[in-house]
């Protein structure tokens, strides 16, 4: 019988080959706004032809936001500024994103205000390096931790010690309660870590443990011997709260991750997480997703499953790793990461390098490598509300800040500016131009002086939160406790000047470290026309 093509004698093809399956992504509201925004820019249209580009789509109530690409960034690209007092090796933004704390080497801290860059006030009581900072919600009080055994809880209302705690050892890190700020939790360097609770004159201490309790009751001697050494060398070197404050997440120098029941003050939940000391946690403002940093060269986000039901079976917990973010081909080391305002992206600084990255969480890929001075970045922190990174350089101890670089907007100078496409016919009105007697205007003017005018309240009317009451920071008119002494120079009697980039040295003082450059005279020939 004749066969044609694969047509078989029976009359039967043969099976065709399986078509591949795709998997089908359900996408949220913010994963569609993404997806939009990144064909608009694809696109590259004018801002009429977007319009038209939106209706063709179905999409006819858009916000308008979206006409503007700027706002559209969620992550920085750019430097914008630079901010210097001292050596800073710590920063950390308050609630609002309105102030940002840093600390110095030489024990000082100095809070800067956002909307000047200016320092808003200097707070002196350590004379160690600041190792770590920590805002209460409320915004009013500062809790501040050295290298010289101690913390210091500040109350920035009139920048005076709230309280201060000594403890037998080195810092690593303090944290304070997201609700009370008379508690905080502290790790130590080479002991175990405290709950330290300043509600009373004398605070009360908790120590809280790194390793799970051992069921050694069978066990010979030898065998507790050894169990307790290899516990004693279990230290905790990062420890943060959860969002409603009734649990801890503690890291550990063997990688480990334990979550300890703030009441109880014991383990219920521990795991290997990391293949080294783990140095960073932080939680995102939900509190529903961890970011880990380790000494293995790999970033790690976890889901936090939620502690607070009251069901909770701790032999039921589970935290699944999400995603990890590495440098497969030079094989970098990160020195500090942290989550973005909406905890979509995370951003790292690298070890022997001077480039910042920030990955997608989604779909942990790498989206930009952030470029700044030549100098490799230590603490690195995201603002809570915008586009924003702030990292501290090791080197000079500068603050370096990325943000989106916004064209100008001619409508914030004048309320009824409008920006036309074309031109416009003007209809005059009737009074617009009318000359008016001088003392009817200087009436006016002495009227409108009459009013009380808020310079310092948020005409949107936010906070710190619907359950804070806000706290607004006194403003300080004096030079000398708001500004660096390095910051300003004497150039004459009762005059001074602000110290520029090139003539900033190290942060020593006059008289040390290096000699004062000679001054070269060169002559210079002058001949005669004749």
């Amino acid at each position: 019988m004749e066969v044609r093509g694969r047509q078989s004698a029976t009359g039967s093809r043969p099976p065709t080959p399986p078509q591949p399956q795709y998997h089908q992504h359900t996408f949220s509201p913010r994963d569609r706004g993404s997806i939009l925004y990144a064909r608009l820019r694809k696109k590259r249209l004018r801002k009429k032809d977007r319009q038209e580009f939106l209706k063709s789509l179905g999409i006819t109530n858009m916000n308008l936001l979206l006409a503007e690409d700027y706002l559209l960034q969620d992550y920085p690209e750019h430097i914008t500024n630079t901010i210097r007092s001292g050596h800073s090796t710590c920063v950390r933004f308050n609630r609002t994103g309105d102030f940002l704390a840093s600390g110095r080497v030489d024990g000082t801290v100095v809070i800067w205000d956002l909307e000047t860059m200016g320092v808003a006030r200097k707070l002196r009581g350590h004379s160690k390096n600041i190792t770590s900072l920590s805002w209460s919600r409320c915004g009013r009080y500062l809790l501040s931790a050295c290298q010289g055994w101690k913390a210091i809880l500040w109350d920035l209302q009139d920048g005076s010690k709230y309280r201060e705690v000594r403890f037998r050892a080195p810092v690593y890190g303090a944290e304070l309660h997201p609700m009370h700020h008379h508690q905080f939790a502290a790790a130590l360097f080479e002991e175990q870590p405290m709950l330290v609770d300043v509600t009373d004159p004398f605070e009360v201490r908790h120590i809280l443990p790194s390793v799970e309790k051992r069921s050694d009751d069978g066990a010979d001697t030898p065998t507790k011997e050894k169990h307790a050494k290899e516990d004693a060398r279990h230290m905790t070197t990062a420890i943060v709260y959860t969002a409603t404050g009734e649990h801890l997440l503690a890291g550990t120098t063997k990688g480990r991750l334990n979550i300890i029941d703030a009441t109880t003050h014991e383990i219920i939940y521990s795991e290997k997480i990391a293949g080294g000391v783990i140095t960073t946690l932080r939680l995102t403002e939900s509190g529903k997703e961890l970011l880990v940093n380790a000494q293995d060269r790999t970033i790690r986000t976890f889901k936090v499953p939620d502690l607070t039901s009251a069901d909770l079976d701790p032999d039921t917990i589970q935290i699944p790793l999400e995603h990890k973010f590495q440098d497969l081909v030079n094989r970098l080391s990160w020195n500090h990461a942290a989550f973005s305002s909406t905890g979509e992206y995370v951003a790292a600084s690298t070890f022997n390098n001077h480039e910042l990255y920030i990955w997608e969480r989604g779909h942990g890929s790498l989206v930009r490598m952030l470029e700044g001075p030549k100098e490799e970045q230590g603490v690195i922190e995201w603002h809570p509300h915008k586009p924003l990174l702030a990292a501290c350089g090791l080197e000079t101890g500068r603050i370096n800040i990325w943000s989106v670089t916004s064209p100008q907007r001619w409508s914030a100078l004048a309320p009824d500016f409008v920006e036309v496409e074309e031109n416009v016919e003007y209809i005059e009105k009737e009074d617009e131009f009318d000359i008016h007697p001088h003392e009817e205007i200087q009436k006016r003017r002495l009227d409108a002086e009459d009013e009380d005018v808020d310079v310092l309240g948020n005409a949107e009317g936010g906070g710190a939160g619907g359950d804070v009451a806000p706290f607004r920071m006194p403003v300080l008119f004096n030079l000398g406790e708001s500004d660096s002494e390095e910051e300003f120079v004497n150039v004459g009697l009762g005059t001074l000047r602000r110290k520029s980039p090139d003539d900033q040295d190290d942060g020593a003082p006059v008289g040390e470290g290096k000699p004062p450059a000679k001054k070269t005279v060169t002559q210079r020939t002058r001949t005669r026309k004749r």
